[in-house]
């Protein structure tokens, strides 16, 4: 974790290279300002460029590897300030990175032409690293000028120099009122529709169920009535069947004949002189008893049955009413494709949907309004801004003009083209088209920069647009780190010290500038001074790298005036240029 370092500037503050072509091992620390890469030609200063863009997502080549070594990497370290879109981009991507913490871009090549791409020790892919790259470096030089020319740079370059922060800030805000309003239309509209289209099998519906007026609970209830009447009707009829077997006629006027006839037969023997306390007379008067005891519980019997069923309060016709009931609200839950318990609320919401479309119209008419409204607040935002912008491309332009004739592009014209493109085609940045472009000479139409501009000419553009911007009171100078790479080549004299002093003022203006330069005007202005070099060694030439002291800095810059044999005139001219 970083402690106690001043966060507000992104930086490149070390670059690790191990096995990449001439260099074996090299570990560089970086600052802030202006640092100059000098060294003679094929001395390997675009070894160190190749590397870092290894880290970049670059394009891996085996031949990058050195030779005798398994593999080559490459390791780049970022300072950002906490609120860089890099840390969106690694949240997005899946890839943890705490905004306290340095971003380490990490590059690996095989010797088959293979390589593996790491941030923060974590593996990613090559695009990620590449995604980050545009967020963190620009690269403008012979060969490549990565920004400048890519159309979609343009307009966030222009909005710095134009300071429009708080005009960007409320235009995206009323962008995004109007982005979730239109969403909001579109949803009621299609609900509308939609509801509109079923409105007569929803009114339908809600007939059916207002005339069967469900209530809440009443499957259970009416379940359970069904229960208890279906049970007393199965009782009440083994009542009536056993009250039937007991009480019935047949069995009744059999008990009372049999006793009848005991009686008859008692009296009979009594009659033929049987004395009354006889064997035959006492049993005979016994079976009498019997039998009269036997009628009377029949009897009794009959009444307690008959008071039973009278205790039960069953109506066959309720028993029925509740059938039907239950069966017609299970139909209806199946039509309707619910539960008979989710029927009360359905009506409920029946009768709300078709209520709601009596005010459909109402309510898209108000919705209409807020977003007739929203446009007409973000259209003037966007206004405002493409205003501001018109007016700030024309100071670019002419900044930009003043900054031609020093760096020796004086027969060159720049424009900034504000198109705006009308609110359906607007965005959170509002509705303008930004693109840059270019005249080689006073009679030569405007052209987009990459189809004009030399590569040469194309660094001396970017540096001309950095210093333009870096000269303009908050504009934000310092977004990436940049690197020239011989912004200076084919220009000398005036032209070169103009790009130094350009250079300088850059990277004095809080931008991390690295350039390669062949010009001592350019190299006398540096914060920081590398010398690029090759040695034989055993195995080979190797590439190295040294931090240069002032003396060091005053005898490098004396060569690059007088060449191998350094004058004392040579070096007092050094002297001069370093200041």
């Amino acid at each position: 974790m970083r402690e106690g370092r001043a966060r507000t500037k992104i930086m490149l503050t070390s670059l690790s290279i191990r096995n990449v072509v001439l260099i074996e091992a090299l570990d560089l620390s970086l600052g802030a300002g202006l640092t100059v890469l000098t060294g003679e030609t094929g001395a390997g200063k675009s070894i160190l460029l190749d590397a870092l863009g290894l880290t970049l997502g670059a394009r891996a080549e085996a031949g990058l590897v050195r030779p005798g070594a398994p593999n080559a990497t490459a390791t780049a370290v970022f300072s950002l300030p906490s609120g860089h879109p890099a840390f969106a981009l690694l949240a997005e991507r899946g890839l943890d990175a705490s905004p306290d913490d340095d971003v380490v871009l990490r590059r690996q090549i095989g010797l088959d032409g293979r390589s593996r791409a790491f941030v923060n020790d974590q593996p990613t892919s090559v695009s990620v690293l590449k995604d980050l790259g545009a967020l963190l470096v620009e690269t403008h030089g012979q060969h490549e000028t990565v920004g400048l020319i890519d159309p979609k740079s343009h307009r966030g370059l222009l909005d710095a120099f134009a300071s429009v922060r708080g005009d960007l800030a409320l235009c995206a805000e009323r962008h995004a009122r109007l982005r979730d309003l239109r969403a909001e239309l579109a949803d009621l509209t299609q609900r509308t529709a939609t509801a509109l289209a079923e409105q007569e099998a929803l009114a339908e519906q809600l007939a059916e169920l207002d005339r069967l007026a469900p209530k809440p609970g009443e499957e259970q209830s009416l379940s359970e009535l069904r229960a208890v009447l279906g049970a007393s009707e199965k009782a009440l009829a083994d009542l009536e069947e056993a009250r039937t077997l007991v009480g019935g006629d047949d069995l009744t006027r059999r008990l009372s004949s049999g006793l009848r006839l005991a009686q008859r037969a008692k009296e009979r023997a009594l009659a033929a002189g049987a004395g009354a306390d006889t064997a035959l007379v006492l049993r005979l008067g016994l079976a009498a008893e019997a039998l009269d005891r036997a009628l009377v519980e029949a009897t009794e019997a009959v009444a307690a049955l008959e008071g039973a069923a009278e205790s039960f309060e069953f109506d066959p016709q309720s028993l029925e009413q509740s059938e039907e009931r239950l069966f017609a609200l299970r139909a209806m839950a199946r039509k309707l494709r619910t539960s008979v318990e989710d029927l009360p609320d359905l009506r409920v919401r029946l009768a709300g949907d078709l209520r709601a479309l009596d005010s459909a119209e109402a309510d898209l008419k108000a919705v209409r309004h807020a977003v007739d409204t929203a446009e007409r607040d973000f259209a003037a935002a966007a206004e405002a801004l493409s205003v501001k912008r018109s007016q700030a491309a024309l100071a670019l332009s002419e900044a930009i003009a003043q900054e031609f004739a020093p760096l020796k592009l004086d027969k060159a014209r720049f424009r900034a083209v504000v198109d705006p493109q009308g609110l359906e085609r607007a965005g959170p940045t509002g509705w303008d088209r930004v693109t840059f472009e270019i005249a080689a000479n006073p009679n030569a139409p405007f052209t987009a920069l990459g189809d004009s501009a030399s590569g040469g000419e194309l660094a001396r553009v970017a540096l001309a647009l950095k210093a333009a911007l870096a000269q303009r009171d908050g504009a934000e100078t310092a977004a990436v780190a940049m690197i020239f790479d011989e912004v200076d080549q084919g220009v000398g004299g005036a032209v070169a010290e103009a790009v130094g002093v350009r250079l300088r003022k850059l990277a004095g203006a809080g931008a991390q500038v690295l350039v390669v330069t062949h010009s001592p005007q350019v190299a006398a202005r540096g914060d920081s001074h590398w010398r690029i070099s090759k040695r034989e060694v055993a195995g080979g030439l190797r590439t190295e790298v040294e931090t240069l002291s002032r003396a060091e800095r005053e005898e490098e810059i004396a060569r690059m005036l007088s060449g191998a044999e350094i004058s004392e005139a040579a070096r007092a001219a050094a002297r001069a240029l370093i200041g």
